[in-house]
């Protein structure tokens, strides 16, 4: 993939359900894999005659089972995209939500559902792992559709174990040994400044900020900042023991950028100085050749669906990673995290 390129997945046709599962059910609700794939595990049922919330509560075993196992349930059926009932059943799945997440949009009443990152429709959101490149991260996260775009706008999920498996043992094993370095340059004008995504006027509260999540903080001309984290980028499950490939790097490589884009950025601040990067933790820089590599294994594995009007998709974070296709026509799709996770 050269920085032109957006994330090219073809479409495949509905799943139908293959496999059942056993499980006491009293509702008329169903539980089936998608046809070709071992994951998301679905499960579907009529809102009309099916209690969803006393089923959850019944089946909450099953339910962390199969994140467990698979990574991902998508919830069909059930009106989940309605704000009072998302945030009733993502608050029933997990012991406790996330709120005042900075990264997301609040949804009004509300300070623990978000709307989706607001980024434009014509582009993508490549693969990555929720607040991998911070000291804490949601360990479950929730995606409901409100509205299905007319075309694209699908959320492909990968999981990270395949990837820790197929990604070059080199690129691993330097990847152990040092983890990644994260870096973040706030340009008055260029993204979000400083002030705003830090929700402060004041340097001494950004530093003070920045201490707490370990990140390293310079100071420059003309109203900028560089801010800098060093994290570990395999991970093991805490649950499971499986090495999992952890991280957000198509989300800071300046190779997912357009072509001119980049190379505009790169002549007004220099390659120190683009908007957001990513490199070995010691400092090293990762190919080009490895962030195609990365993508590649993301798009050959991945599972995309095309949402319905209700959906919601449950992941487990540390195994699963997201992304978002480019779409045509209105979309809204909310979003709930919870049960924080900390790095040792």
């Amino acid at each position: 993939m050269n920085s032109q390129q957006t994330l090219n997945i073809d479409s495949e046709t509905e799943a139908d359900s293959v496999e059942s599962f056993t499980i006491d059910l009293e509702e008329p609700i169903n539980v089936f894999s998608l046809e070709g794939y071992d994951y998301p595990a679905v499960v579907s049922g009529d809102s009309d005659s099916a209690d969803i919330y006393d089923w959850l509560e019944r089946n909450r075993g099953f339910v962390e089972e199969q994140l467990l196992q698979k990574g991902a349930l998508l919830f069909r059926g059930f009106r989940l995209a309605e704000k009072e009932r998302f945030e009733r059943f993502a608050a029933q799945a997990c012991n406790q939500l996330i709120g005042n997440y900075a990264d997301l949009p609040e949804e009004s009443g509300t300070d623990v559902i978000y709307g989706s990152t607001p980024y434009p429709e014509d582009k993508t959101i490549y693969f990555h792992n929720e607040s991998s490149h911070l000291n804490q991260w949601p360990t479950k996260q929730f995606f409901a559709c409100v509205t299905p775009s007319h075309t694209g706008g699908e959320t492909p999920i990968v999981d990270c174990r395949v990837l820790y498996k197929e990604l070059p043992q080199e690129f691993l094993a330097k990847c152990k040994q040092h983890g990644l370095l994260y870096i973040r340059n706030f340009i008055p004008g260029l993204d979000v400044s400083w002030q705003d995504f830090f929700k402060t006027e004041s340097k001494a509260d950004v530093e003070l900020a920045c201490q707490a999540e370990n990140m390293q903080v310079e100071w420059g001309e003309f109203g900028r900042l560089k801010i800098s984290k060093r994290v570990d980028a395999i991970k093991k499950h805490p649950v499971t023991g499986e090495d999992i490939f952890f991280n957000q790097i198509q989300l800071h490589h300046p190779n997912f950028l357009n072509h001119s884009e980049r190379e505009s950025l790169i002549e007004l601040f220099g390659e120190e100085g683009l908007p957001r990067n990513v490199r070995f933790g010691d400092g090293s820089i990762i190919s080009d050749e490895i962030a195609n590599e990365l993508y590649d294994a993301c798009v050959r594995n991945c599972v995309k669906f095309n949402w319905q009007k209700g959906d919601l998709l449950m992941v487990d974070n540390r195994i699963i990673a997201h992304a978002r296709l480019p779409f045509k026509g209105e979309r809204k799709i909310l979003v709930a995290m919870g049960d924080l996770e900390k790095s040792i």
